[in-house]
C-alpha cells in the first residue's frame, strides 16, 4: 500500500522547465516634438517710445526754428524795401486812408505776404527734410522729384491771378459801382482783394501734382477722376465761389483753369498708368 496514498509528489531533483521570458517589446510610438516657438517680435519699451518721439519733436521745433529765421529775415528785407515793391502792388490805383492804423495794417499785409513767397522754396526744404525719414521709398522718390515742380505751379498760380483775375475782377467791380456811387478805394480792402485773387490760386494750381502723388500710393485713378467728374467740376466751382470775390467774372476766371488742370491731372494720370503697364508687360 502507498504510504503516499493518490498524491502525486514531485522530487526535489525535478525541476520544472523554465520558459524564456518574452522580449519586452519597444514602445515604438515617437513622442511628439515641441513645437517650435516663432521669435517674437521685439517689444518697444515705453522708454524707446518717449525716446523717439522726443526726438522727432526736437527734429520738428529744429525745423519750425530755421522756417521761423528764414521768414523773419525776408520780411525785414520787404519791409526795408516796401518802396521798390509799392508800384506792383497798387498799379496806379488811387487809394485812401481810413484810419491812422491802416497804413500799419496796409504795410504789414504787403511785407508777410511777400516774405511768405520768397520763402516758400526754404520752407519746403525745410518740411522735406522733417518728413522725409517718415516716408516710403516711393513716396519719398516722388515728393523729392516733384518739388520743383510744385514751387514752379505756385508761382504760375500767383501770376495767373495777378496778370489775369484781379485786374479783371477789379475794373468788373469798380466799374458796377461807378454807376450809381462815388468809388473811394481803400487800401486795406484792396490788399484783401488782391491777396484773396492770387494766393488761393497759387495753392489751387497744385491740383495735378497732389493726383499724381494719390495715384502714385494707389489712392486715385484716372479712370475713378472720369467717373467723378461731374461732383468734382461741382466742388471747383464751389471753391472757386468761396475763395473769389463775390461776382460771377471772377468765379468763372477761375473756375475754367480750374477745370483745365482737372483734365490734365487726368491725362498726365492715364499716360503714367500707361507706361506703368508697358514695364510690367516686358517684365513678364
Amino acid at each position: 500500500m502507498d504510504p503516499y496514498g493518490d498524491r502525486n509528489l514531485t522530487s526535489p531533483l525535478r525541476k520544472k522547465k523554465v520558459q524564456p521570458e518574452k522580449p519586452i517589446e519597444k514602445n515604438e510610438r515617437k513622442m511628439p516634438e515641441p513645437p517650435i516657438k516663432k521669435p517674437e517680435p521685439p517689444v518697444e519699451e515705453p522708454g524707446m517710445q518717449v525716446e523717439t518721439l522726443v526726438d522727432h519733436l526736437g527734429d520738428l521745433r529744429k525745423q519750425l526754428i530755421k522756417s521761423a529765421i528764414v521768414f523773419l529775415f525776408f520780411l525785414l528785407v520787404v519791409f526795408s524795401t516796401l518802396n521798390f515793391w509799392f508800384p506792383y502792388i497798387v498799379k496806379g490805383y488811387d487809394l485812401v486812408i481810413l484810419g491812422p492804423l491802416e497804413v500799419i495794417k496796409f504795410y504789414t499785409s504787403i511785407s508777410a505776404t511777400l516774405a511768405l513767397g520768397l520763402s516758400l522754396p526754404f520752407l519746403i526744404h525745410f518740411i522735406w527734410q522733417f518728413v522725409k525719414p517718415g516716408l516710403e521709398e516711393k513716396e519719398a522718390r516722388f515728393l523729392g522729384l516733384y518739388s520743383p515742380v510744385m514751387l514752379l505751379l505756385f508761382v504760375l498760380g500767383i501770376a495767373f491771378g495777378y496778370f489775369i483775375v484781379n485786374p479783371l475782377s477789379f475794373q468788373f467791380l469798380i466799374g458796377m459801382g461807378m454807376a450809381n456811387f462815388d468809388v473811394m478805394i481803400s487800401a486795406n480792402e484792396y490788399i484783401h482783394f488782391l491777396i484773396m485773387t492770387t494766393v488761393p490760386l497759387g495753392l489751387l494750381f497744385e491740383m495735378p501734382i497732389i493726383a499724381l502723388f494719390l495715384s502714385s500710393i494707389g489712392v486715385l485713378t484716372s479712370g475713378s477722376m472720369k467717373n467723378v467728374r461731374k461732383w468734382s467740376y461741382l466742388v471747383l466751382a464751389i471753391v472757386s465761389a468761396l475763395i473769389t470775390p463775390p461776382d460771377f467774372l471772377s468765379q468763372l476766371l477761375v473756375l475754367i483753369p480750374m477745370a483745365g488742370l482737372y483734365e490734365a491731372s487726368i491725362f498726365i494720370i492715364k499716360k503714367t498708368e500707361d507706361k506703368k503697364a508697358a514695364i510690367e508687360d516686358t517684365v513678364l
